[in-house]
């Protein structure tokens, strides 16, 4: 299964951007971005219990939940922002640009995280190469942006 992560992580880096015109076509064409979010969580919905069989779904105890961290109750939130940003300025933008400024902002981000090892993440530290690796994400993100 371990051979399966990388090709899924592309597949999934494929969809994020596919995703984004499909969303803000939904908006577009309903001229409803709250309800195109509503449509989408819906399908993620979906998503995950079509998954559940394969993954395991069940209720974590008291304990479990107690131990989760204030921030690790706000992802859901943090990823319907997102999914309303794409909506509203996907279509605007362009795949390339909303596409590639999402994705330097979660590089540059990861880094950062890694680097202090904040948020569970395991300690990195964000050496020359991580910093150059950023520095040409960004750069990338201007010619595409420019051009």
């Amino acid at each position: 299964m371990a051979f399966l992560i990388v090709p899924i992580a592309i597949l999934a880096g494929i969809l994020n951007t596919v995703q984004a015109g499909a969303n803000a076509t939904l908006s577009k064409a309903t001229e409803q971005p709250v309800l195109a979010a509503l449509v989408v969580t819906g399908a993620n919905a979906l998503v995950y219990l079509a998954a559940a069989p394969f993954l395991g779904l069940g209720w974590p105890g008291a304990g479990r939940l107690a131990q989760v961290p204030w921030w690790g109750w706000l992802g859901g939130a943090m990823g319907g922002a997102y999914v309303l940003a794409m909506i509203l300025f996907a279509g605007r933008l362009g795949a390339a640009t909303f596409t590639g400024l999402t994705v330097t902002a979660g590089i540059v981000t990861s880094v950062v995280l890694d680097h202090y090892g904040w948020l569970g993440f395991a300690q990195h530290g964000a050496g020359p190469w991580r910093i150059l690796g950023c520095g040409l994400m960004i750069a990338g993100v201007a010619l595409v942006t420019r051009f």
